[in-house]
């Protein structure tokens, strides 16, 4: 016999959680608010603006701060995220990891760097004891740990939950989740680079409004997240946006991944420097950073190396253009330091793939000082009391 009651009870519930989400995301995008307000914004009765209000107060979500000022009546209070709630990020590259503290407003407090170790296993080590130690300065104050998020250069399938493609990491078939949700008690999400990338552009930038969205990510390789009528593209096996393995000249070098001529051994920092070190010899430990700043200062040889690399990153983004119809693609890399210079010559070649009846995607440059991975990992973790 089927219960009534129970099923009622089971929508009531439901209808409850979403109005709740609704709410949060309300004060979070238009903070600070008062409660008039988020009835008006949100259609809901003001009772039962009241009663979520009441009840995220109590979860430590949100907290009432100033008053406001009405002509007449009573004076509203506002009210905002409680920035006491705070999240780990870790940001796994192929040169370092970066562990780091946020509030849930994507706000960092603090950051440290260390070298990645070449054994996974080493790697966690290094990125618990890190944790550990955040937790322990933390065990005194008021401050509240949500949980960790992990970006990866590589891909993470969701059904297995390990780490199963990461050439430049070299690393393969990796439970990166489990050891340090056991490790340190809190709660692990884990996310290919470029996909954390795109969460943060919709989370903290404004970008809710896209459906169709490319992040492209610019560094040793390069890796691509895919948004895709409002949902994040994740593929068999996680391995949706792997654009940077497409090969584009079988006859090219050989790429990390075992194939040749992959689009990331053309459109990569790596690839700068390799055409770079064919014309010219650098000092030991000459690095990408170094030769952005011999073309700032002029230096020909690396203005031309960095020309090419801008021009094979254009022509490898013909493919996404032609494949997705995105609205607009966002690079996140070092190379946006100086898009002046480079930018027009990747917006061409942007511009040359788009078919007949086609729009031209808007490409945009993320001049974020390196923390749009991070803030990706916050929203990891934000996303699954948010959406």
């Amino acid at each position: 016999m089927i219960d009534l009651n129970r099923i009622q009870s089971a929508s009531n519930e439901i209808i409850r959680g979403i109005n709740k989400r609704i709410v949060l995301n309300l004060v979070r995008t238009r903070q600070p608010i008062s409660r008039a307000d988020l009835a008006r914004v949100s259609g809901m009765q003001r009772s039962t603006i009241s009663l979520i209000v009441e009840e995220l107060i109590e979860e430590n979500w949100i907290i009432e701060g100033a008053t406001g000022r009405l002509p007449r009546g009573r004076r509203p209070t506002f009210l905002r995220l409680n920035e006491e709630r705070v999240i780990i990020g870790v940001d796994i590259r192929p040169t370092n990891i970066t562990v780091a503290l946020s509030d849930i407003n994507g706000v960092f407090t603090s950051q440290e760097l260390v070298a990645t170790p070449k054994d996974p296993a080493a790697a966690l080590a290094e990125i618990i004891a890190r944790v550990k130690r955040i937790q322990q300065t933390l065990r005194s104050s008021k401050q509240q740990i949500e949980g960790i998020g992990i970006s990866i250069p590589g891909r993470f399938d969701p059904g297995t939950e390990r780490l199963v493609f990461a050439p430049n990491l070299k690393w393969r078939d990796v439970d990166i989740k489990g050891p340090v949700a056991k490790a340190t008690g809190l709660s692990v999400e884990v996310e290919n680079a470029a996909n954390a990338c795109v969460l943060a552009a919709i989370w903290f930038d404004g970008m809710e409004s896209y459906r169709n969205l490319v992040v492209i990510t610019v560094s040793e390789g390069i890796g691509a997240g895919v948004l895709m009528n409002g949902k994040l593209a994740s593929g068999l096996s996680g391995m949706a946006g792997e654009f940077g393995h497409v090969t584009l000249d079988p006859a090219g070098p050989l790429c990390s991944c075992g194939n040749r001529g992959c689009w990331e051994v053309f459109g990569s920092n790596r690839a700068a420097l390799r055409y770079y070190l064919e014309t010219a010899a650098p000092p030991r430990d000459f690095g990408f950073q170094d030769l952005l700043s011999l073309a700032d200062n002029g230096d020909a040889k690396a203005l031309k190396a960095l020309q090419t690399m801008a021009g094979h990153l254009g022509r490898g983004m013909r493919m996404i253009v032609a494949g997705l119809a995105p609205e607009r693609i966002l690079i996140v890399g070092e190379l946006t330091r100086s898009w002046h210079r480079f930018g027009p010559t990747i917006e061409a070649e942007v511009k040359a793939q788009v078919l007949p009846g086609g729009s031209v995607p808007e490409l945009m440059p993320v001049h974020e000082g390196g923390l749009a991975r991070l803030r990706g990992t916050v929203a990891l973790q934000l996303q699954k009391h948010f959406s």
